[in-house]
């Protein structure tokens, strides 16, 4: 998911349901108000992106079996109904891979799971033709005990990554913790391999393979996978606010059920505070509920 300023842009992780091959748009109000289908099947969504110019990156790179032999993005252009299909080529074999983030002169860097290694393209991307992949970087996370489903894995599987809506800060989050870093010039690959993230533990969440930032680039939001769960599992959304990036007001919680237990809900911690967000449905209902409860905390904070 990523946020706009009119509201959020979903995709579904690899959905093998038709239905669920979209870009959902919401408004701030997290009704639907426009779905864009791909104009061939996607592989295995997995991460997504809203560029400086309103343009939506639709990350096509995960690949858990290691099998295929290129990756892809698709690209929505503001004002277009048809996503452009650009592939790309690893230049050492197959990888899997769940995080995108792109740099301010649109150029992709693909962020591998189980190795945090970077990729970015080393031409520019052609609909038609398949673009060479090269390693720019590795990035070294710091050691952590989050708790979290997979262990010292989880602590370590790269599952998402965005950028601030200023561009000054990046964030990439593993099943257990998320990792922010400081961008200086634009430079993204810089930052994530010679910078020091702070880090904001992402405790017990069930699969968390989503984070975006609020539009106002105060928290993060993120959202876990339900696939394995009992069928009606309700996602829960999640708001992390960041007191070291920014100030923080003091901590507030949105009506409805305290522990991460009750359907539909889950406590976030952060900087030793507890914070509650609501959750939304399965499928296309999966984020529309869920930041209902959040537009609706936005607003009580705003009065």
């Amino acid at each position: 998911m990523a946020t706009t300023d009119r509201g959020f842009v979903m995709v579904n992780d690899g959905a093998d349901d038709e239905a669920r091959r979209r870009i959902f748009f919401l408004d701030d109000r997290c009704a639907v108000v426009r779905t864009v289908s791909y104009p061939s099947r996607p592989r295995d969504t997995e991460d997504l992106a809203v560029g400086a110019d309103g343009t939506v990156w639709v990350a096509d790179i995960g690949d858990n079996d290691r099998s295929r032999q290129t990756i892809a993005v698709w690209k929505l252009p503001p004002g277009t109904d048809r996503p452009v299909l650009y592939r790309m080529a690893y230049p050492d074999g197959p990888h899997d891979a769940e995080a995108l983030l792109v740099t301010d002169d649109d150029r992709p860097v693909v962020v591998t799971k189980y190795s945090a290694t970077l990729y970015a393209p080393s031409a520019a991307l052609r609909p038609g033709t398949t673009a060479p992949l090269v390693k720019v970087g590795q990035v070294r996370l710091p050691a952590s005990t989050t708790s979290n489903p997979f262990g010292a894995l989880g602590r370590t599987a790269v599952t998402g990554g965005a950028t601030a809506p200023d561009g000054r800060r990046v964030v990439l989050r593993t099943y257990a913790d998320a990792y922010e870093f400081d961008v200086a010039d634009g430079d993204v690959v810089a930052a994530l391999t010679g910078g020091t993230p702070r880090v904001v533990a992402l405790p017990d969440e069930p699969q968390g393979e989503s984070v975006t930032y609020d539009r106002d680039g105060r928290s993060l939001l993120t959202v876990s996978e339900t696939a394995g769960r009992p069928p009606g599992t309700m996602p829960g959304i999640l708001r992390y606010p960041l007191p070291a990036a920014v100030p923080s007001p003091a901590p507030t919680a949105t009506p409805g059920p305290t522990t991460p237990a009750a359907a539909g809900a889950g406590a976030a911690r952060s900087g030793g505070g507890t914070y509650l967000v609501a959750a939304g449905a399965v499928g296309l209902a999966l984020i529309a509920v869920g930041l209902v409860a959040l537009a609706r905390a936005r607003r009580a904070r705003s009065r």
